[in-house]
């Protein structure tokens, strides 16, 4: 059964940081998992992704400079450590995979067809 979980979101101030903890149920040697987030009224939207395969990472414009993607295939855990927080980084943050790894035309390698309940992250002063 393809199981994600995430966790560490929380309510920090503007500038600060957070690191999201995604456990997944199967082995990941071979996937791409990436982060995606949703806020209220915007569709769903990728952050960042873990390439199994390449060894590289991929990060949205909004992301990049600011979170770091990392993954722990032997715990089967994927990471997203989060920094310099700013208000419209607010929304439900969910781990997700399609169990595959290639190229897409975005320039990531993640799908979302599995993911998890996802985790609330709030950026308030």
């Amino acid at each position: 059964q393809i199981q994600l979980e995430e966790s560490g979101g929380g309510l920090v101030h503007p500038g600060g940081s957070l690191t999201l903890s995604c456990a997944v149920s199967f082995k990941m040697d071979l996937y791409a998992i990436g982060w995606f987030r949703q806020a209220p009224g915007k569709q769903r939207e990728e952050v960042s992704c873990t390439s199994s395969n390449s060894g590289e990472t991929y990060y949205a414009d909004s992301a990049r400079g600011r979170f770091i993607v990392s993954r722990d295939n032997a715990k089967r855990m994927v990471y997203l450590r989060m920094t310099s927080l700013r208000p419209e980084d607010t929304a439900v943050y969910y781990c997700a995979t399609d169990l595959q790894d290639y190229p897409r035309d975005s320039g990531s390698w993640c799908g979302n067809e599995y993911s998890g309940q996802g985790t609330q992250v709030t950026v308030s002063s």
